[in-house]
């Protein structure tokens, strides 16, 4: 055994023996932990008043010193986006997490927290302050920003980008499928919907979803719908596997779909040599060596809080796609949204974006069991985040969905009445600024109703829906050249470090 063996023995060793079992130690594969790595750091062990806390910090400390560098070339990428998922959400997520499992909440930790590897993402895009889903999401799948509204073009480009010889940033999928690699997409939301739409389509619209809605110059200019895109994609040998929801897209009008030129692109994908799923049962059969379509829902997949068990998870999704994946020798690039977390922030509804918050760290937790993280680069991040705020000054373990209860005066955990605002009456500890629900008049919130999943909180400024925020977002990394996910960054990066950590040449991104 070496003496770089011995140090890294030597470090999971001493982590192992303070670290909480959520703690996750990358493995010796990453490479070298660096010049200056003499030693491993052992935690120191207190006892007696404040143990708790100078235990927690030396943990902590303990797995910073002796965290490997995320060295070495990546065979696989996969790509978590949380649509929405602001700062907030996930603080909130993972308070949210811990009580489900019977904690107080402050403590705990969502799996993709412990990986030590983070940084924080300007979301911003070429025309806005405030971005959407549509530039954001082409900003980490092309490497270059774009103005809201656009599915990977470059900035102010419009009907321009439809011609057969134009100028178009190549996307990560497109890359990977000219590479010889496997590519999957899976998503809560239509796959015809922003997020998931900038992989594999290019048009200067998000909401041509489908031909009935092109405008007569889009049809002139030679601009093809994202459904159409999906099913049209020739780069390489095509896309092996596409999940979500959008049915209705990929269907004419006498099908029970939305398309106006009678085509039926299922079928038309199946006489491609693919195989189609409309259902979880006909989907986890469906032959492993074709190419996979499943549209699972008519417009986007239920939130987790309203799945039936007859609906298939994102975590179950996830793992089918990854072991559907893996087997390429080559390797493989993976896209996977929780497209619902930023319909419930729409709708001022923190039940189900929480919720569904936590089906995605769990969607993450199972693909990271799945992969061998030497060679499997996993970013976590979100695309953008939303006016969503935790405030109010509630006790620690009061429910995050909640009326504020403040602490007890003298100390104690006593049972408190709960906070009141000026005009004398409860409010809860999760709220927005902008939204469609505002403080009634007259009445008081009771605990009992806004512990209600279909409660929606309230905002300050009126609007008929809530909106995006312009903060940063949070990336989260592992695998190899994760450690280049750190401090602040723009969005577009995110695209280069995965094609450096690929390999790939760098002058050769379009």
């Amino acid at each position: 055994m070496t003496i770089r063996s011995l140090l890294l023995a030597a470090s999971v060793f001493s982590l192992g023996a303070c670290a909480s079992n959520t703690a996750q130690t990358p493995p010796a594969a990453y490479g070298p932990a660096g010049p200056d790595a003499v030693a491993a750091y052992e935690a120191v062990t207190y006892s007696g008043t404040g143990a708790q806390w100078r235990n927690l910090g030396q943990q902590e400390l303990a797995e910073r010193i002796n965290q490997p560098l995320a060295n070495g070339r990546a065979r696989n990428v996969i790509v978590f986006i949380a649509d929405g998922m602001s700062l907030g959400t996930v603080t909130a997520a993972r308070i949210y997490d811990g009580q489900s499992r019977g904690m107080s909440g402050e403590e705990n930790y969502l799996p993709f927290e412990r990986w030590g590897h983070t940084a924080t993402i300007k979301t911003y895009s070429e025309n806005g302050q405030v971005p959407d889903s549509a530039a954001t999401a082409s900003a980490i799948h092309t490497g270059v920003k774009t103005h809201n509204g656009a599915i990977s073009v470059y900035a102010r480009q419009t009907l321009e980008s439809c011609r057969s010889d134009a100028d178009l940033p190549a996307t990560l999928l497109e890359l990977a499928e000219a590479r010889g690699l496997s590519t999957g997409i899976v998503s809560s939301a239509r796959l015809t919907h922003a997020t998931p739409a900038t992989a594999f389509a290019h048009v200067p619209s998000r909401n041509w979803e489908v031909d009935a809605v092109l405008p007569a110059e889009a049809v002139e200019a030679g601009c093809r719908d994202i459904a159409r895109q999906l099913v049209e994609f020739d780069h390489g040998n095509g896309l092996e596997l596409a999940i979500g929801g959008g049915r209705a897209a990929f269907l004419p009008s006498s099908a029970g779909g939305q398309r106006a030129d009678g085509r039926d692109l299922t079928a038309e994908w199946v006489e491609r040599g693919g195989a189609y799923a409309d259902n979880r049962a006909d989907l986890l059969a469906s032959p492993a060596d074709r190419p996979l379509l499943g549209l699972l829902a008519s417009s986007h997949l239920p939130y987790e809080l309203d799945r039936g068990e007859d609906e298939a998870s994102l975590a179950e999704l996830t793992e089918l796609a990854v072991n559907r994946l893996q087997g390429d020798e080559d390797g493989f690039y993976l896209l996977v949204e929780a497209g619902r977390v930023d319909h419930a922030h729409h709708g001022s509804n923190a039940a189900r974006a929480l919720a569904d918050a936590q089906e995605f760290a769990q969607a993450i937790e199972r693909a990271s069991e799945l992969v061998d993280l030497s060679e499997t680069l996993i970013i976590v991040t979100a695309d953008h985040g939303h006016v969503f705020s935790i405030a109010g000054y509630p006790r620690r373990g009061n429910p995050i969905l909640g009326l504020v209860h403040p602490d007890a005066p003298d100390l104690s955990d006593d049972p408190t009445p709960p906070a009141t605002a000026q005009d004398g009456r409860p409010y809860t500890t999760l709220g927005y600024y902008t939204g469609p629900h505002q403080r009634p008049a007259e009445g008081s919130l009771t605990d009992a109703e806004v512990m209600d999943p279909d409660y929606r909180q309230e905002s300050a400024v009126p609007m008929g829906s809530e909106t995006h925020s312009g903060e940063d977002v949070i990336a989260y990394a592992t695998g190899p050249q994760a450690h280049l996910v750190r401090g602040v960054m723009e969005q577009n990066t995110l695209f280069h470090i995965i094609t450096y950590a690929y390999g790939w040449d760098q002058a050769d991104e379009d």
